[in-house]
């Protein structure tokens, strides 16, 4: 088991007198909609980052108390989700080491790295027993970064041995959610990526890996998926993913569509994800982009004031939710840093997300307020905590990090600042 460490004390330190400058940041009755910034507060909002240390010694304390704490699940209440989130290679643990290889790469601490290809080393580069599942595709994109990193082509072994499996005979089943084999189990669909947290957990490695290997067939694959899948769960109206089929006919109590605060987050961040490795003249990217700028646009519009997105997207705000307000963040950071987004309409949204989500830190490093493993809305208390939520949270550290560094670029030009002209995303 890797200990917990952290560098100097004063980091963390720095952390909490920054937290506590900010002051204390409450679930608020109702989400809000969030209009054009002006230039005068664009120019605000370079002076007033956070700054890059902050950023980094925060993620390193969430990174060092989940690490030391992958031998005991005992703070997971259900037993059946405790036994999933042990599972070493299943969507949970990846999600968690995903955003680890994220963090490793700027955070400059050889501990980072050193975890990430343990635990690949642990698990001899390898997958569960579901062999079409984009949940245990998930750990692949984890083990090609070890490749990149390492420069050992041997840990993609399993991976295209796996992809290959899935080239070969593609399935053509329907993306309905509901059909189940007459003895039960999961749904015939899920042979394929028929719900929204899939675009994370399976694209990014399919597209990543054919950059790694110059293998154009899994790229076409992915983006062939990706598509069919947005076919059917995308809101064209709403600018948002149903989780499932199950929820595109359903509405809450207000008569609400239902638009599951994660399993957009799910979408969001894989979205980014994919850029990262898309080619820059692959014939979709521009189809991409236009995603993901609308989507972006409508999440920016259903952050609540206290900086976190609801757990249903269009209800009213119940309580903190921090793994889809992660993924959120990582996602609207990220767009700035590759220039897909305005810093003058979406750099405020960062910063309030980042301060919300530093605000469930607690004390130890423990990431609170994640709600637990399901299939859409639900409840959460100030003590859950899940490893994706953490994956989330180190994502959003390793975007907001590099945003923070800019930041810290402009800031010298902060009082020659130019009228800025900011329009609306269609």
């Amino acid at each position: 088991m890797l200990q917990r460490r952290i560098g100097a004390a004063f980091l963390w330190t720095t952390l909490l007198a920054v937290a506590a400058a900010l002051g204390p940041i409450e679930a608020e009755a109702s989400s809000s909609s969030s209009s054009s910034v002006s230039s005068s507060e664009s120019c605000k909002a370079g002076a007033a980052a956070v700054p890059e240390m902050s950023v980094l010694a925060a993620g390193a304390k969430v990174a060092d108390w989940q690490l030391s704490h992958l031998d005991n699940f005992d703070y997971v209440p259900d037993t059946a989700f405790r036994r999933q989130t042990e599972a070493p290679r299943d969507w949970i643990q990846a999600a968690f080491y995903i955003g680890l290889t994220q963090f490793a790469d700027v955070a400059g601490q050889a501990r980072f790295n050193d975890a990430v290809l343990a635990h690949g080393e642990a698990e001899r580069w390898g997958f569960d027993q579901r062999p079409r599942h984009a949940d245990a595709d998930a750990t692949g994109a984890v083990w090609v970064w070890a490749a990149q990193h390492t420069h050992d082509s041997a840990t993609l072994v399993p991976i295209k041995a796996r992809f290959d499996a899935v080239l070969a005979e593609p399935s053509t089943v329907a993306l309905d959610f509901e059909p189940v084999p007459p003895t039960g189990g999961e749904p015939y669909c899920q042979a394929r990526w028929c719900w929204s947290d899939a675009l994370f957990m399976a694209p990014p490695a399919w597209v990543a890996l054919t950059k790694a290997t110059g293998d154009g067939r899994y790229l076409a694959h992915a983006d062939g998926e990706f598509w069919a899948t947005t076919e059917y769960l995308y809101d064209r109206r709403d600018h948002l993913y149903f989780r499932d089929s199950r929820f595109i006919a359903r509405r809450d109590a207000a008569g609400r569509k239902i638009f599951w605060g994660r399993g957009n987050g799910w979408v969001l961040a894989g979205l980014a994800r994919i850029l990262n490795e898309l080619p820059a003249d692959h014939p979709s990217r521009p189809r991409y982009e236009a995603l993901f700028k609308q989507m972006a646009s409508k999440i920016r519009q259903l952050q609540g004031k206290a900086g976190y997105w609801p757990v249903s997207l269009l209800e009213p705000q119940k309580t903190p939710e921090t793994s889809g307000t992660g993924f959120f963040v990582y996602g609207l950071a990220w767009g700035i840093n590759h220039g897909q987004l305005p810093a003058a309409q979406y750099r405020s949204s960062v910063d309030r997300g980042w301060r919300a989500l530093l605000a469930a830190v607690q004390p130890d490093g423990k990431l609170g307020w994640v709600q637990r493993v399901g299939a859409g809305p639900a409840q959460v208390d100030k003590d859950d905590t899940q490893l994706y939520g953490v994956g989330a949270f180190l994502l959003a550290a390793s975007e907001v990090s590099r945003l923070s560094s800019a930041a810290k670029l402009s800031t010298a030009k902060q009082k020659h600042c130019l009228p800025l002209r900011s329009s609306a995303l269609r």
